[in-house]
């Protein structure tokens, strides 16, 4: 799977099928991301191979990985697998291949050891690393705008700085980077070492037309539809 960007809008990705539209990591939710358009459709992979967030998260209407699986495999969308916890990296290759999904999944995870076991694995399986790494769900509170946005601004002036020894020690040949700490520095870097950016998870207008316009690769959303609207205004003269 090519994620990098060429000519055209960046890629639109359902984040957790199309949280905003239906319950994450449902089957609804994934039906909701194909029926706006993604380009693909990521959910969330536990280690018992079930669809959730964290186990405390778990959907009522639960969802297998198979499942999930062969619900995409049926429709002409791309699948992002985020692997939770490391450890069961080869029932995910396993799951990928035996729905013959291996020529457009990619699979991102927060844990250097999981995407370095992906490279053994399966090195034709793009694979991202994902940053920060969120343990305590932080990025569900409603932190002050000012508070945050100050936050984030220190730690986006170093990311080009972090972003080479990052790609290296996870053997990572994708960047799945926090949006507030996009810019086209740390764009210009991932690409200089050959990794495409997806910018997550970005759920309003001004920041889909700023990551466009730093050349980001993907945009992960909780509304696809809204991100794909907001990309097509890009396009015209």
């Amino acid at each position: 799977m090519n994620l990098r960007r060429a000519a055209g809008r960046p890629l639109v990705i359902g984040h957790r099928g199309a949280a905003a539209r239906e319950a994450e990591n449902t089957l609804p939710a994934l039906a909701a991301g194909v029926a706006a358009g993604a380009d693909l459709v990521e959910f969330d992979v536990g280690p018992d191979l079930r669809l959730a967030h964290s186990a405390r998260e778990r959907p009522a209407a639960d969802l297998s990985l198979d499942e999930a699986l062969a619900y995409l495999s049926s429709h002409d969308v791309g699948v992002h697998l985020d692997a939770k916890q490391p450890g069961y990296e080869q029932e995910l290759v396993d799951a990928v291949r035996r729905h013959g999904l291996e020529g457009r999944t990619v699979v991102s995870t927060a844990f250097a050891q999981t995407t370095r076991r992906l490279e053994e694995l399966a090195p034709r399986l793009p694979r991202a690393i994902g940053y920060p790494r969120d343990r305590f769900g932080v990025a569900r509170i409603h932190w002050p705008r000012t508070l945050t946005r100050a936050g984030a601004a220190v730690t986006a002036q170093a990311m080009p700085l972090r972003l080479p020894l990052l790609l290296r020690r996870a053997r990572a040949n994708v960047l799945s980077l926090h949006h507030t700490l996009c810019s086209r520095s740390a764009v210009a870097t991932s690409h200089h070492f050959g990794a495409p950016v997806l910018a997550w998870t970005v759920n309003d207008e001004a920041s889909v037309r700023r990551l466009a316009e730093i050349g980001v690769d993907g945009i992960v959303s909780d509304d696809p539809e809204m991100a794909r609207r907001v990309l097509a205004t890009l396009d015209r003269p």
